[in-house]
């Protein structure tokens, strides 16, 4: 059984992400494609037999653009949102600037949380206990599966594969739009 990882495609710009509602660019768009046709042509390699998605509006664009060439479903987790950015979530940029200076993910304190958001310390335990659930769920049924999720969900996943201490001012790897992180269980 092996686990795809990708992160969703390039999205709307000029706006806090997070728990935002925008959806994909027409970059992000394209990139969707590319994934799904890619995956399509390698449907024997990969053979990807479930596909889950966060239910943020950009990553279950994603995943549907690979769903229905593969002619799959898509399941929905939750539990898989970026951090919640809470009052910033979706906020133009030069808004949040103004409102919010210097209010970063990086420059938060593992237990300062955003305004009615989310800690680092709240976003890895969310993530962490996720992960361990989604593994006992899947592995029960041996199937490939690709997850399609977010960038700060990849960080904390690839934190906890490498046995090293979570933080949100330190990468795990790098997490391009729609490339594939391969997990062998």
């Amino acid at each position: 059984m092996t686990v795809f990882l990708a992160r969703h495609g390039n999205e709307l710009g000029g706006f806090r992400g997070g728990w935002s509602s925008h959806g994909l660019d027409e970059i992000g768009i394209q990139q969707a494609t590319a994934l799904a046709e890619y995956l399509v042509a390698n449907q024997s390699v990969y053979n990807i037999q479930k596909i889950y998605s966060s239910d943020l509006t950009r990553a279950t664009q994603t995943a549907k653009a690979v769903a229905d060439r593969l002619g799959l479903p898509v399941i929905e987790k939750s539990g898989y949102r970026e951090v919640n950015n809470g009052d910033l979530a979706g906020m133009a940029n030069d808004e949040a600037d103004r409102l919010y200076p210097n209010l970063y993910w990086k420059g938060l304190g593992w237990e300062e949380k955003y305004p009615n958001g989310e800690s680092p310390k709240d976003f890895y335990g969310r993530i962490s206990a996720e992960w361990k659930s989604f593994l006992s769920e899947i592995r029960s049924e041996d199937k490939n599966v690709l997850l399609i999720t977010h960038g700060g969900v990849i960080q904390v996943i690839l934190s906890i594969l490498k046995g090293e201490r979570y933080s949100n001012r330190k990468s795990f790897g790098s997490v391009s739009c729609c490339d594939l992180i391969k997990i062998e269980m």
